[in-house]
């Protein structure tokens, strides 16, 4: 029989002002890219289904990535993107080993999901089963660190990150969801993960993903490698071949996750 794709594509331009504080999030492009990758991922094969803005709530995105974990079994692959803000709370349960112990989280619409969550989703699918992750938003690096500095004159570039001042305000405000979380998965990024899963992230920890009024920086450059499907190599050098054509301020980040799998790694990218 052969392997089943199925993908799920994130995208929020706009997040809850309820749950954050006032803070809206505002950003451009994220629901474009959220479309621009699934079309991508359609022109693969693969079942795919969207959640953008108001839609992706973390009950939603919960139910999509585990309605994906019960039908793949060994061999297939899930791919999950996401294009929003990327966040932190303070690590409660003492998986991280980060100086500012923080937990990353993605931006929600109607609270931030945190990584600890997504690790213990990873470990709902079968042993054999690829996952590939692309992640157009900032992450990890301390919450005290500085913002970057943007030029004298002109408008100041979107980033895709929770404010830091406003992310402790977020957390103040609803401490108790987000230790709960925490509470209820001790053993976070410690808790074993059966399958293999290739992260490619927007950015390095201590950088940040631009946003832009068509892709993030991160989704249009990618695009460019893809070449409509001519790209060909495995996973890092899809991700070698975006970085080279990024700023240096914005350099992809390559993560692996899981049980090492050299084979899926030297696959053609969004290759069922």
């Amino acid at each position: 029989m052969p392997a089943k794709g199925i993908s799920l594509h994130i995208g929020l331009n706009f997040v809850n002002p309820d749950h954050y504080g006032g803070w809206d999030g505002e950003l451009k492009a994220c629901e474009y890219d959220a479309k621009d990758l699934k079309a991508i991922a359609e022109g693969r094969g693969f079942k795919s289904s969207m959640l953008l803005t108001a839609r992706a709530t973390s009950d939603a995105v919960i139910a999509g990535i585990l309605d994906a974990a019960k039908q793949l079994k060994s061999g297939d692959l899930f791919l999950l993107t996401y294009s929003g803000h990327g966040g932190q709370v303070p690590d409660t349960n003492g998986d991280e080993t980060d100086e500012g112990r923080q937990d990353e989280t993605w931006v929600l619409w109607d609270r931030q999901l945190v990584d600890d969550e997504l690790w213990d989703l990873w470990g709902r699918f079968r042993a054999g089963v690829r996952i590939f992750v692309l992640s157009d938003s900032c992450h990890s690096g301390t919450v005290t660190r500085q913002m970057p500095a943007f030029p004298a004159s002109g408008p100041a570039p979107r980033i895709r990150m929770l404010p830091p001042k406003q992310a402790a305000k977020v957390y103040r405000q609803n401490k108790a969801l987000y230790d709960g979380i925490q509470d209820v998965m001790p053993a976070g990024e410690k808790a074993p993960v059966r399958p293999s899963v290739i992260l490619i992230s927007g950015c390095q920890d201590n950088q940040f993903s631009l946003d832009g009024n068509r892709n993030g920086l991160f989704t249009e450059t990618l695009k460019k490698v893809w070449r409509k499907g001519k790209f060909a190599g495995g996973y890092r050098r899809f991700r070698d071949e975006i970085a080279q054509r990024m700023p240096t301020q914005q350099t992809p980040h390559y993560t692996l996750v899981g049980k090492v799998n050299p084979a899926f790694e030297i696959q053609r990218p969004f290759s069922i």
